[in-house]
């Protein structure tokens, strides 16, 4: 039986024992709320914080060893503290009735297929965490659904881990894709509750970089959002994080999902959430399922929202879309060279001899430009200035709509010393580490207004001493056209 903890009005039939425990760990996680701004709850808090209040599976014993990699935290006297690095493997599930083998009685219409609260079928989205307190770094990896890989011994679609073996099989197919990293614990939650998670944190503040139409009768989805920066209630974030309906499929949405934690992060990750973490864990409880304990729950949740924001860097599994033309499935090939290094520089793996650190730091990286400005002058000035610096592989991207006020250098493969290097050739802009740029690209470059200053001057010049440079085309890459049947 799960005990709801978080449930403050206990039934009736509950035994006196069962009421009093749920009580204690509800002034338990009031008092953990409080003390994460006061810090004064000391030795109260080491009490009651072993149980796991929120796992929906029991793992067998071979499983628990896969997430068997020690304590990650400290609570003696004081508040939960991060004791080392911690990898989480996050798991995003969206089961549709026709997904089981015995759907509900009420869901029998053959023409509605509805998303049923399950947390056992294919994963829908899937990030791996590092929690960094060495470095006070946070590292939030995206693996697409469809990045082909052993699961099981077969080679298959990684989203299909978690609907063969659950979230032990996951993290064992995730560990092995990136070389053996360990994985700590894991974290599943239903797409019912990431629109109730929304709500429970006030909404959230984003852009929406395209107009977004789609609708599905059949699970009575139905997207519809206009380009823009909006304030996004639960259900509006779920339609942008839905949407794949464009020409890059699954990766164009999991940018989209990056914009969107970002975004979250920076409006959320406060001290003063911190303190309702037992009302918003109330919200999803039935929805979520994960092996952390509170205790290492509110270590790592202190930890995110301390975090500077340049420290968070969002990366994507390396690969390419298969272009075989062979079959109407598509997959993501992940390249097992750029994810050494990647693993390496961020996750703390072993380097390989034959990956040299400083051989990342390069003038002929591939740099496109995106220009926020309205101003052509200034990002031909921008592209004059990387070439007199020798980045002979800069080009003129598409504009992008959202005016930006601080240029955004971003670090689209990970590869940040270049990034730095770049920082310093233009001398304005913040690096930011995430997979939101150009896909063809090292690093994206969006231009803000803080370049107006700094290259004004040169951009007469620029203008006059040389013909318009075209937008490049961004199509090199072979693009996959989503299946309608796969399209979320």
């Amino acid at each position: 039986m799960t005990l709801n903890v978080f449930n403050s009005s206990p039934s009736p039939i509950q035994p006196p024992e069962q009421t009093r425990h749920r009580r204690w760990l509800w002034l338990t996680l009031g008092i953990a709320g409080i003390a994460a701004i006061s810090a004064t709850a000391g030795a109260l808090l080491a009490v009651s914080m072993s149980s796991k209040p929120l796992a929906q599976r029991h793992l067998t014993s071979e499983e628990a060893k896969i997430f068997d990699q020690g304590e990650i935290s400290s609570g003696d006297l004081h508040l939960p503290i991060l004791t080392r690095p911690v990898n989480i493997l996050v798991l995003g599930t969206k089961v549709l009735s026709s997904d089981v083998a015995n759907p509900p009685n009420d869901s029998q219409n053959l023409s509605y297929d509805p998303t049923l609260n399950s947390l056992e079928g294919l994963s829908d989205t899937m990030l791996l965490l590092r929690f960094d307190p060495a470095n006070q770094k946070l590292v939030a990896l995206s693996i697409p659904r469809d990045t082909r890989t052993l699961v099981a011994g077969r080679l298959t679609k990684i989203n299909e881990a978690n609907a063969i073996g659950g979230p032990a099989s996951a993290a064992k197919a995730v560990s092995d894709l990136l070389g053996g990293i360990g994985i700590d614990r894991y974290v599943r939650i239903n797409v019912l509750g990431v629109g109730k998670l929304v709500d429970a944190l006030g909404g959230v503040t984003a852009y929406v970089p395209q107009d977004m139409r789609y609708q599905d009768e059949t699970q009575h989805l139905y997207i519809n959002l206009k380009k823009g920066e909006q304030h996004l209630n639960g259900n509006q974030a779920l339609q942008l994080l839905r949407f794949r309906y464009d020409q890059y499929g699954d990766i164009g949405r999991i940018q989209r999902q990056q914009m969107l934690m970002r975004s979250l992060m920076e409006q959320t990750l406060k001290p003063a959430t911190v303190v309702k973490l037992p009302q918003i864990l109330a919200v999803i409880q039935s929805h979520i399922d994960t092996n952390l304990s509170v205790e290492e729950l509110i270590a790592l949740t202190g930890f995110a929202a301390k975090t500077d924001r340049a420290k968070v860097q969002m990366l994507m599994v390396p690969g390419d879309f298969s272009s075989d033309g062979q079959s109407e499935t598509s997959y993501w090939l992940p390249n097992s060279g750029k994810i050494t290094a990647l693993a390496s520089r961020y996750f703390g793996t072993p380097r390989p001899d034959y990956v040299n650190a400083s051989s990342s730091v390069t003038t002929s990286v591939k740099v496109a430009l995106q220009n926020s400005t309205g101003q052509p002058e200034i990002a031909q000035a921008t592209l004059k200035s990387l070439e007199n610096g020798g980045y002979i592989n800069a080009f003129m991207d598409d504009a992008w709509n959202q005016p930006l006020v601080k240029t955004r250098i971003i670090v689209q493969q990970g590869n940040i010393e270049a990034a730095e290097a770049i920082h310093k050739v233009l001398g304005f802009g913040e690096v930011m580490t995430e997979s939101t740029g150009n896909l063809e690209s090292d690093i994206t470059i969006r231009l803000g207004q803080d370049a107006l200053p700094i290259l004004s001057p040169k951009a007469a010049n620029a203008e006059a001493a040389q013909p318009a440079v075209q937008p490049t085309p961004t199509t090199s890459l072979p693009s996959v056209s989503p299946l309608p049947m796969d399209v979320n």
